[in-house]
C-alpha cells in the first residue's frame, strides 16, 4: 500500500504539472488556430508511440524481469539503440511526407493552420524519438522492480519545462510551446540513462529478440488499426468551430493523465510479479492479484467520476476562466468531459486486463477484440459527429472504450476458466 500510495503521489504530481502546461498554453493562447494546430501536430507523434512505445513497454517488462547481470545490459542497450534508430527513420520520413497529406488529416483547417501544423508537427517529431527511447528504459526500470526514480523523474523534467514554458510562450508564441516539451522528453532520457549502466555491445543473438518479435507482431497490425482512433478525432474536430479540437482534445488528455496515474500506482508496481506468476504457472495466485487490482481501478474510477459530475464544472471554471476562455467553451469543455467518462473508466480499467493477457503471453485476443470493436465503431462515431458535433464525438468515443474493456473482461473469465479445467488455451 505504501508503494501505491508513493507512486500515485508521484504520478498525480507529474500528472498535474503536465496539465499546468496545457493551462498555460490555453489561457495565454485562448483556445483557437494556434492551439489546434498544436494539439493536432501531436496526434501522428502520438499515434506511433502508441503502436510501438506501448505494446514494446508491455511485451518488454515481462521478458527482462527474468534477465540477470549481462544479459541484461546488453538486451536493454540493444533495444536502447534498436528503438533510437528505428524511431529516427519513421521521424525523418513523416516530417518529410507531411506538406502532401496535411491537408487530408485536418481538413477543417484553413491554410494557415495547416502550415502552422507541419511545423509544430516537425517538432514533436523529435520529441517522438526521445519518448520511445524513454519508454525502453522505463521497461528496464520497472523489470529491476525500481519505480519511485522513474516515478520522479518526469516531475523533475516537468516543472523545468513548465518554467521555461512561462517565460518563453510570450515572447515566441505556440512553436515555443513545441521545442519545450521536445526539451523535456531529452533530459528525461538523460536522467534514466544510469539504468543501462556502461556501454555493452549488445548481443543481437539473444533470444529475447526473437520472443519480443513473436509477442508484438501480431499488435503491430491491429494496434496500427484501431490506435488511429486519435487520428479520426483530430479529422472530425477539425471541422468543428475554431477552438473546438482544442476543447476536445482537452479533455481526452485529462482524463488519460487520470488514467496514467492509476496505471503508474496500481498496475505498474504489479506486471512482473504477474508475469512471475505466469512463468511458474501460479493461475491461483496471478487471478487473485489481477482481480484485486481490478476492483480498485472500478471503485476509484467511478467514484472519481461522481465527483466530477458534481463538481466538475465549477472546478474548470475555477481552473480556465479567463478573458482568452468564454463561458460558452468553459460549458462545452464540461459537458465534452461528462461525455468522455468511459474513457476514464474503461482505459484505466483496461491498463490491466492488457497486461493480464501480456503478462500471459497472449497478445492476440486484446488484439482482435479492439480490431472487431473498433471495426464496428468508426461509421457510428462519424455519423453521430455529424449529426450531434462534439458532444455527439466524445459520446461514441466513451462507449468504445467501455465496451472494448467489458469484452476484455469477459474473455479473461473464459480463459480462468478454461484454465480450471486443463483446457490448452
Amino acid at each position: 500500500m505504501k508503494m501505491i500510495l508513493s507512486l500515485g503521489g508521484l504520478a498525480g504530481l507529474n500528472i498535474g504539472v503536465l496539465f499546468l502546461n496545457h493551462w498555460y498554453v490555453l489561457i495565454t493562447l485562448g483556445p483557437g488556430e494556434e492551439t489546434d494546430a498544436l494539439f493536432a501536430g501531436m496526434a501522428i507523434p502520438q499515434l506511433i508511440l502508441a503502436i510501438l512505445g506501448g505494446s514494446l513497454m508491455q511485451v518488454l517488462v515481462p521478458l527482462l524481469s527474468v534477465k540477470k547481470g549481462e544479459a541484461f545490459h546488453e538486451d536493454a542497450w540493444g533495444f536502447f539503440i534498436f528503438i533510437g534508430i528505428l524511431l529516427g527513420l519513421i521521424a525523418a520520413l513523416l516530417s518529410l511526407s507531411l506538406p502532401f497529406w496535411v491537408s487530408i488529416f485536418v481538413p477543417g483547417f484553413s491554410t494557415t493552420g495547416k502550415t502552422l501544423m507541419v511545423t509544430l508537427t516537425r517538432i514533436q517529431l523529435i520529441g517522438m524519438i526521445f519518448t520511445a527511447l524513454s519508454s525502453v528504459l522505463w521497461a528496464a526500470y520497472h523489470s529491476r522492480h525500481d519505480f519511485l526514480w522513474v516515478g520522479f523523474v518526469p516531475v523533475i523534467t516537468n516543472f523545468l519545462s513548465f518554467g521555461i514554458l512561462i517565460w518563453v510562450l510570450p515572447l515566441y508564441g505556440v512553436t515555443s510551446a513545441a521545442w519545450v516539451t521536445v526539451f523535456g522528453v531529452m533530459l528525461q532520457v538523460l536522467l534514466l540513462c544510469p539504468v543501462l549502466g556502461v556501454y555493452r555491445k549488445p548481443n543481437w543473438k539473444s533470444n529475447i529478440y526473437k520472443e519480443v518479435w513473436q509477442q508484438i507482431k501480431p499488435l503491430l497490425l491491429g494496434t496500427s488499426y484501431f490506435k488511429t482512433d486519435p487520428l479520426l478525432d483530430r479529422f472530425l474536430s477539425s471541422m468543428a468551430p475554431a477552438g473546438g479540437l482544442s476543447l476536445f482534445y482537452l479533455g481526452q488528455q485529462i482524463y488519460g493523465a487520470a488514467t496514467q496515474v492509476v496505471n503508474k500506482s496500481i498496475v505498474a508496481p504489479v506486471v512482473p510479479l504477474l508475469a512471475q506468476h505466469a512463468n511458474e504457472g501460479n493461475w491461483t495466485v496471478f487471478r487473485n492479484i489481477y482481480q484485486k487490482r481490478l476492483l480498485w481501478i472500478i471503485g476509484i474510477t467511478v467514484s472519481s467520476s461522481f465527483f466530477f459530475l458534481f463538481f466538475g464544472e465549477s472546478l474548470l471554471k475555477l481552473i480556465f476562466e479567463s478573458r482568452d476562455m468564454s463561458e460558452e467553451q468553459l460549458s462545452l469543455l464540461w459537458w465534452i468531459m461528462i461525455c468522455l467518462v468511459g474513457i476514464f473508466i474503461g482505459g484505466a480499467g483496461g491498463q490491466i486486463t492488457t497486461a493480464a493477457f501480456y503478462t500471459r503471453g497472449d497478445t492476440r485476443t486484446p488484439m482482435k477484440l479492439g480490431m472487431w470493436v473498433y471495426t464496428i465503431y468508426v461509421p457510428i462515431k462519424i455519423l453521430v459527429f455529424f449529426r450531434y458535433g462534439l458532444i455527439g464525438l466524445a459520446i461514441s468515443t466513451s462507449l468504445y472504450f467501455a465496451v472494448n474493456f467489458l469484452l476484455q473482461v469477459y474473455f479473461i473469465g473464459i480463459s480462468y476458466s478454461k484454465e480450471a479445467e486443463h483446457i490448452p488455451i
